[in-house]
């Protein structure tokens, strides 16, 4: 019986890093692995989710609604960023970090401002349940599910539907898709949206669990970027297995010896990826289908 109980531990560890991994780093895998554009804004984005689930949690709102409107001002934020600012940069990857960078600090301190160092939080649902001498949440667990369908949902929305292929054709080939009638300036901003509404899921799902500062979307930016750098380019063939290993290495050195080595464990991991699989987990899957 202890060895099943250490053995489920394991598993939640694992399911609890490998949902973190994959719904922070979702929406910067849309706008960076397919877009090309290094969002240096992506943790503002996060943050913009949590705070307005929190605030509309708050004003008696049913938590998944609240949710819901967290990822929808997130997105409509990022359509307005790729309207004014963003479009401008496409094929300029260094002036996109400057801008983004310049975005993400505008946010941040916009937001110290106005509504101060802190907001308060709402408490974590679902309770939890026990397995022995252990308790475990039971909305980690959830967080868990969410993540394995949205994985699910966007390789549905990319390869089934005709917003998915009208956006992969207007990245891969604008002029291309242009000629044959797309609205690719449209599609620019309804696939950059779509890349900032998944960010602030990501902060709406977490909000719960986490202190709502203006500052906590730092506390998603390294996990994200490393889980896109080791994915690849590919978004859907990269980012769960990317995400799965890098739980993996999470779970147990973070299990062993605490958070920070867990975190030196996933730096050491994407070091060691691009020195030896430049193109990420998924150019070297699609290399070996070759």
């Amino acid at each position: 019986m202890e060895t099943l109980h250490l053995a489920f531990t394991a598993f939640y560890q694992f399911g609890d890093a490998f949902a973190f991994l994959v719904l922070s780093a979702m929406g910067l895998a849309v706008i960076f692995g397919m877009m090309g554009i290094i969002n240096l804004a992506h943790g503002e984005f996060i943050m913009c989710g949590a705070y307005v689930t929190v605030a509309t949690a708050r004003l008696g709102v049913p938590l998944p609604i609240a949710m819901l409107c967290g990822s929808l001002a997130a997105g409509v934020l990022g359509i307005l960023l790729e309207r004014t600012i963003i479009h401008r940069l496409y094929h300029r990857p260094l002036d996109s970090i400057v801008a983004t960078w310049g975005i993400s600090l505008i946010i941040t301190q916009g937001t110290l401002i106005v509504l101060g160092s802190s907001m308060p939080g709402i408490s974590t649902p679902l309770g939890s349940f026990s397995m022995g001498d252990y308790t475990y949440s039971t909305y980690r667990m959830v967080l868990l599910g969410v993540a394995v369908l949205l994985l699910v949902g966007l390789y549905v929305l990319f390869h089934h539907t005709p917003f998915g292929i009208h956006s992969r054709a207007t990245i891969q080939a604008p002029h291309m898709a242009k000629a044959t009638g797309i609205d690719t300036g449209r599609m620019y901003s309804l696939t950059f949206g779509l890349g900032a509404a998944l960010a602030g899921l990501a902060g709406a799902l977490y909000a719960p669990t986490i202190s709502i500062v203006p500052t906590l979307g730092a506390n998603f930016l390294v996990e994200s970027f490393v889980t896109v750098v080791v994915g690849g380019a590919d978004v859907f063939l990269g980012t769960a297995p990317a995400a799965a290993t890098l739980a993996v290495i999470k779970a147990f050195l973070t299990g062993w010896q605490g958070q920070l080595m867990g975190q030196v464990g996933l730096l050491i991991t994407v070091m060691v990826v691009i020195r030896i699989l430049p193109q990420g987990l998924s150019g070297w899957l699609l290399k070996g289908r070759k």
